[in-house]
């Protein structure tokens, strides 16, 4: 290949396009050889680059009183959260990989982003995910679950790191083309975190951890292209992990830190040795030459463009204090992983790559970055002609229901994965290791971790509803970050900041790129009004399958990752009900409203409908007076109402303890299948000392809220309107068994 001509047809092979590679001569003065064409391929992906997003991306409010540095500075968003520590957290995608080959694709997503939490310094204590996958009913979603979850469990129960938590949707729009976010969340004391930066002439340039294999090569490549039914030929675009390899890794990074010897590091994740050599010498206007014949191999004759792209999992670069060569290197050798230098910082500006003796790179490092050469394009786009249909949606011709039914409908959403229990999923998870989880045994609506050695918590929530963003991406966009805040308030907390993975279909689609434009609008809004600035994430484009009827793109898929903080632990709120005559209110607006409800999609087979009714005011007001109900001390329970609806809702307030519920619907011009199961947003169910309903209505009142008393809760006994709907237990059964049935 070295020796083949470079043109065009080259260029596109690798995924660039006619005006690119005319840029990339434009560049350097002349043709690149086929070394430099693959560097800039990878670090021109859109993986790599945001090229076709970044216009958007900063739109988004990206700095804050709380941040101590600012979206795109680091590997990870870094939060200050008082007492002289600090956050790093962050959530990134691995879908096509594990679209291909589940395992390997989810466990090295797993690996990947904790290894941007300690790159920074960060010791991550917490885990999370958000997955998505096609209709369970088929065999290959059934693989592909199983995978993945192995994959997720294997990798984080050995590195030792709780998943504590996330979210898992099931529809057709990802039969091809799953889902896997992966949410890192690590603790590191203010002043002590290391830049990803190569400054420092002279300073020697180090590659540790595992050697550089064949796997991976192309991945940036590979992910920022649509799926096609000869993907899997793409397999060594896939990485593989080694979660052992990765404990050592941990310990050793956070160790050499401590010595003082390490100016800058980053983690070899996309596009391998090609992006941390060129970003970390971008970052600090620097150079760097680097000899490939010292990169450690796994594998015999290697040629040049294979180690700069390699994937391979667990390696680090670091930029070395020079002189103090010997105390990094000792704590490597302690820990029995690779530690070689492979170069030097200069002040050239450019990466100057040698193998064999022979300079096969000689580029400019800040043109390979964003914000230097690399290009960036703002698309067209165009409102999606399915929104009509959508726009067109009348409640009125959806048949409403009898009181009577609502019990058997109740059991058969239970029967949706999407309403199920995940226990099958979260019991292949250590929630538990390093003993920080609050939340196993009283479940909240977000996920909580202490702090050893202080009084505080950090909550934390992954949110997206794909099938809101869908019927609307403004207001789908704003109701993710809103989801993700009330569930952190609704367990005690208040919300800090949020990451973002941003998973959409082909950009050059014109009613994709609508779509992602909107949604951006929406979340920027939700943001602004919560103060819960972006520190970071990615975006993932290109999940679109290309099958021979036509391209099939996912639903929109913003997953928001949220941080939250607890001052004092014991503020910690739950969403159970917890003694029989205590009194059920909700708090927020009942509406006739069915929008895009698992009532209408699983029952009524409805998968054309409006985004369900939202008001961002009004999510506001909720969630300051909840807010202020649990600093108070008077309510028992909080627990938001969403997927499903009011009474899935109650249900799952009702399972931990086994007991019950009767509530009265006053409103006749109420719909029973809105009452029920209409998901209009900003509602929160509490539940309440009898003693104390007088004194949480004055306050609702006083801010303006609506409020409901609903009912109360009994001793298992389920009644609506003083009809009997049986027993919990006749609920919780479906309720637990539906994944089992489908994946044992």
């Amino acid at each position: 290949m070295a020796d083949q001509t470079i043109d065009f047809s080259v260029a596109e092979k690798l995924g660039l396009n006619e005006s690119e590679f005319e840029k990339i001569k434009d560049i350097l003065g002349r043709t690149p050889n086929f070394t430099e064409l693959s560097v800039f391929s990878v670090m021109w992906s859109e993986h790599c680059s945001y090229k076709n997003s970044i216009k958007y991306l900063k739109q988004l409010p990206r700095s804050g009183s709380a941040l101590l540095v600012e979206a795109g500075e680091e590997n990870a968003g870094l939060v200050d959260i008082g007492d002289g520590l600090a956050c790093a957290f962050k959530i990134e995608s691995h879908n096509h990989p594990s679209a291909i080959e589940p395992y390997q694709g989810a466990a090295t997503g797993v690996g990947g982003i904790h290894r941007d939490i300690f790159t920074m310094g960060a010791r991550p204590i917490a885990a999370m995910n958000s997955l998505r996958f096609g209709e369970l009913d088929r065999p290959h979603t059934q693989h592909l679950v199983k995978g993945v979850v192995k994959g997720i469990g294997d990798y984080g129960n050995c590195l030792g790191v709780p998943t504590i938590g996330g979210e898992t949707y099931f529809h057709p729009s990802y039969n091809q083309n799953i889902l896997v976010n992966a949410f890192s969340l690590g603790i590191v004391k203010v002043g002590e975190t290391v830049s990803a930066t190569a400054e420092g002439v002279g300073n020697p340039v180090y590659i540790v951890g595992s050697a550089t294999g064949k796997d991976g090569i192309h991945g940036a490549t590979f992910a920022s292209a649509d799926l096609t039914e000869d993907s899997a030929k793409d397999l060594p675009a896939v990485q593989v992990g080694d979660p052992f390899q990765e404990k050592l890794l941990l310990e050793a990074s956070l160790e050499a830190i401590q010595t003082g010897a390490i100016v800058g590091m980053q983690d070899m994740g996309a596009a391998g040795i090609s992006c941390s050599t060129s970003e970390m010498s971008a970052k600090a206007g620097t150079g760097m030459t680097i000899d490939l014949n010292k990169v450690p191999t796994r594998q015999a004759d290697m040629k040049p463009f294979e180690i700069l792209l390699s994937e391979s999992q667990e390696r680090m670069l670091i930029v070395c204090k020079k002189g103090m060569e010997a105390e990094l290197e000792a704590v490597f050798d302690k820990w029995d992983l690779e530690c070689e230098i492979i170069g030097e910082v200069t002040d050239t500006g450019r990466l100057e790559m040698y193998f064999d003796g022979e300079k096969v790179v000689d580029v400019p490092s800040d043109d390979l970055v964003l914000g230097g050469g690399a290009p960036v394009y703002d698309r067209e786009f165009e409102r999606p002609k399915y929104l009509d249909a959508i726009e067109a949606f009348d409640i009125n011709a959806i048949e409403d229901i009898s009181l009577n039914q609502i019990g058997e409908i109740t059991k058969a959403l239970f029967g949706s994965p999407n309403l199920a229990n995940k226990r099958w999923i979260y019991e292949q998870y250590d929630s538990m290791v390093r003993t920080n989880t609050l939340m196993t045994n009283e479940p909240s609506d977000a996920n909580i971790i202490r702090l050893k050695g202080t009084d505080k918590s950090l909550l934390c929530s992954v949110d997206c509803n794909s099938s809101y963003v869908y019927a609307d991406p403004y207001k789908g966009g704003m109701i993710a970050v809103s989801e993700a805040a009330r569930n952190i308030v609704c367990s005690g907390g208040k919300p800090v900041a949020i990451t973002n993975c941003l998973n959409f279909g082909n950009p050059y689609d014109k009613e994709v790129y609508w779509q992602f434009v909107h949604a951006l609008k929406g979340m920027g809004d939700a943001c602004k009004k919560f103060d819960t600035p972006v520190t970071g994430g990615n975006v993932s484009f290109y999940n679109q399958t290309q099958l021979p009827e036509g391209a099939e793109p996912i639903y929109p898929t913003p997953t928001i990752g949220m941080l939250g903080i607890m001052e004092d632990y014991k503020q910690k709120m739950t969403l159970h009900f917890k003694e029989k005559g205590h009194i059920i209110m909700l708090l927020g607006n009942m509406k006739n409203d069915l929008g895009q409800s698992e009532y209408l999609k699983h029952i009524k087979e409805t998968l054309i409908s409006n985004c369900p009714d939202f008001d961002l005011e009004e999510e506001a007001k909720l969630q300051k007076v909840v807010m202020q109900l649990i600093s108070k001390n008077l309510i028992e329970s909080a627990h938001d109402t969403s997927d499903g609806g009011l009474v899935i809702a109650l249900m799952e307030s009702c399972f931990h303890h086994g007991l019950g519920f009767t509530i009265e619907k006053h409103d006749t011009d109420l719909r029973w299948d809105a009452f029920a199961f209409g998901e209009n947003q900003s509602r929160v169910i509490i539940s309440v000392d009898p003693s104390k309903v007088a004194d949480i209505e004055a306050l609702c009142n006083q801010s303006g809220l609506n409020n409901h008393v609903l009912g109360i809760v009994t001793d298992g006994a389920i009644s609506i309107n003083h009809s009997p709907l049986g027993q919990i237990q006749d609920y919780k059964t479906p309720f637990e068994q539906t994944l089992d049935h489908y994946l044992n």
